[in-house]
């Protein structure tokens, strides 16, 4: 189902936003508060090297910081769920670039708390204990200590921001309000509308004509735009070399790992046993093919289901399933889901024009956490809801518990929660739902998951591997260049099993739209 406006979708099924703010003439006057609030920032700069102005500065900090995640959260939101609005668009880019201002005006602090010295700051600990709370984050201020410039260069990296922003900001609204898509047609030569709410289900639908044309379209829509949108990626990955370099590290992946503590290594033994188990993979797509009865398995058949029919799941069904599949984790945690979806508007629930492709979960503190997402009353956006609301509930808890400077938990273990939410909701309908078409389905979407996180990202991490090492070696990316490398890392991933259509699998890359910046 494909909403054409959104006002024609019911209130339920769509996040209520006067949450954050209750107009957008609130919205206003808080800006307006914390424009005040930055330019009050300058009067703290040499002032840090006494321990109750340091106090009241991370203080000041925290409050300027909570409020704009309000601000862009609430502008990011209007604008994720119809990009073809140009006051929401407007919002987004005066939100952003409040929040750039910030980064600069602040960007003299760090800096100078190094100046002061560990030790110091840990005897300051212990005769004002309310600074107490912030040791973890002194502890890996230092940790990083040769990467923090200068205030000047501090100052500098904060104003660029905004402007960076532009090449991803552009791939999305290519890709999400201008990309054209011809019509999906089945094998009796009924239509189906191709857009980012509706591809996930039509690569799954049964007929295999409407899987091939939906796939077709929406790789040739983007081939439509290779040069630009390989534009686009090339000044991302330029952006990256240029502040991996001009904070003094040795590549863009230690740049992208360090602050999260995590050594290159793991990364490169990730993609080292993802090699090493390819053929695993070449046997899956060979049984595949065979369970198919299929003479040769195509991309657009990867997600072939393998029955005629496959359980339709309403969105209500689906949140009442999930919340039995999560009772493990205890009433209260079951409690607060339910509360989120139904009487918090967590979730914005069904597709629209103009509306973001794929799905997340966002939020700040002193926000919600919502979720956006393209519902299609089958298994996979059952799937898709359950990992999501493990995001959201991670994050909430999160808020709930951690002092601010600690609230936003790393990307390298965002995906823990919602991974375990999946599995606990599928054991729970492996043992519920017996009859033998459901548990077909279960193990399609199981396996379209281990796809996802088992194939398909390491897949895209080689990639941007490849080409952050090419960009820091001097060699230019083309759309050519991406397409080729693409195919070739996928070729490898099927072996000899998948027949390749090489541009449309190597415009893969261009298919991702914010995972690659």
């Amino acid at each position: 189902m494909l909403y054409e406006s959104r006002q024609d979708i019911p209130s339920r099924y769509k996040w209520d936003l006067s949450t954050i703010f209750p107009s957008d003439q609130d919205w206003e006057d808080e800006i307006k508060r914390v424009t005040a609030l930055i330019e009050k920032l300058p009067s703290f700069q040499g002032q840090l090297s006494e321990p109750n102005t340091l106090l009241r500065w991370l203080k000041t900090w925290e409050e300027l910081f909570r409020t704009l995640g309000k601000i862009r959260i609430y502008a990011h939101c209007h604008y994720s769920v119809n990009k073809a609005d140009t006051a929401a668009t407007v919002k987004m880019n005066r939100a952003m670039s409040l929040m750039a201002k910030a980064q600069a005006a602040a960007a003299f602090a760090e800096p100078e708390i190094l100046t002061i010295g560990l030790n110091t700051l840990r005897e300051w600990e212990k005769s004002l204990p309310e600074l107490a709370v912030y040791d973890h984050y002194f502890e890996n201020l230092y940790r990083l200590k040769k990467h923090v410039r200068t205030a000047e260069v501090e100052e500098l990296l904060g104003q660029l921001l905004d402007p960076f922003r532009t090449s991803t900001n552009t791939h999305n609204i290519l890709a999400d309000t201008e990309l054209t898509f011809q019509d999906a047609v089945s094998s009796q030569g009924e239509h189906f509308p191709v857009a980012q709410g509706t591809i996930g289900a039509l690569r799954v639908h049964p007929d295999r004509k409407v899987r091939r044309t939906a796939w077709q379209s929406y790789a040739d829509a983007h081939l439509s735009y290779k040069n630009t949108m390989a534009n686009c990626l090339s000044a991302g990955v330029k952006q990256n070399v240029f502040l991996a370099r001009t904070r003094r590290y040795d590549s863009a992946l230690e740049a992208a790992l360090s602050p999260s503590n995590i050594p290159t290594q793991v990364f490169h033994n990730v993609i080292n046993t993802f090699q090493r188990n390819l053929p695993v993979w070449h046997r899956y797509w060979r049984l595949r093919r065979r369970a198919l009865g299929y003479e040769k398995l195509h991309p657009y058949d990867i997600k072939a289901p393998l029955l005629q029919s496959t359980p339709k799941i309403p969105f209500e069904q689906a949140v009442e399933w999930i919340c039995q599949g999560l009772e493990p984790m205890g009433k209260e945690y079951v409690e607060i889901i339910r509360r989120g979806i139904w009487n918090e508007n967590w979730v914005d629930v069904y597709p629209n024009k103009g509306k973001a492709s794929g799905a997340f979960s966002t939020g700040s503190p002193g926000t919600p956490p919502l979720i956006l997402m393209s519902y299609n009353d089958d298994i996979y956006s059952l799937s898709t809801l359950a990992h999501e609301l493990g995001h959201s509930i991670h994050s909430y808890y999160t808020w709930q518990t951690q002092p601010f400077v600690y609230s936003h938990y790393s990307l390298f273990v965002a995906e823990v929660a919602s991974n375990f939410h999946q599995a606990l909701v599928r054991d729970y309908l492996f043992r519920t739902q017996s009859e033998r078409n459901f548990q077909i389905a279960l193990l399609e979407e199981a396996f379209s998951n281990f796809h996802r996180y088992f194939f398909i990202m390491p897949t895209l991490a080689r990639f941007e591997l490849e080409i952050h090492r090419r960009t820091e070696q001097g060699i230019p990316l083309t759309a050519e260049s991406l397409i080729e490398c693409m195919a070739e890392l996928f070729q490898e991933g099927f072996g000899q099993e998948v027949e390749m259509d090489k541009d449309r699998v190597g415009i893969t890359w261009a298919q991702f739209h914010t995972h690659l910046y």
